[in-house]
């Protein structure tokens, strides 16, 4: 799903303080919005129970292979496949 684009004018001591919340959380501003915005949907009861996952932070994991050619988890050590390997 598609995520959406919202144009926000905030108040810029609020907009300070949720900067300096994200990064004490390790988050970007527009994470640390979402966030706090579902938790307050949930609180309220008004989070949509098919309401997609936050997106993963940092990057995805390697696509490996195991010995057999079969997809793994990205956890297991099997052998990575570079555009070299033949």
């Amino acid at each position: 799903m598609a995520r959406k684009n919202v144009a926000l004018r905030i108040d810029p001591k609020v907009h300070e303080a949720i900067a300096r919340w994200a990064n004490d959380e390790t988050r970007s501003i527009n994470a640390q919005i979402e966030v706090m915005l579902r938790d307050s949907l949930r609180q309220a009861g008004r989070l949509p129970g098919d309401a997609g996952d936050l997106p993963r932070r940092g990057r995805p994991p390697v696509r490996r292979e195991d010995d057999t050619g079969n997809d793994t988890d990205g956890k297991s050590r099997g052998v990575v496949k570079r555009d070299t390997d033949t």
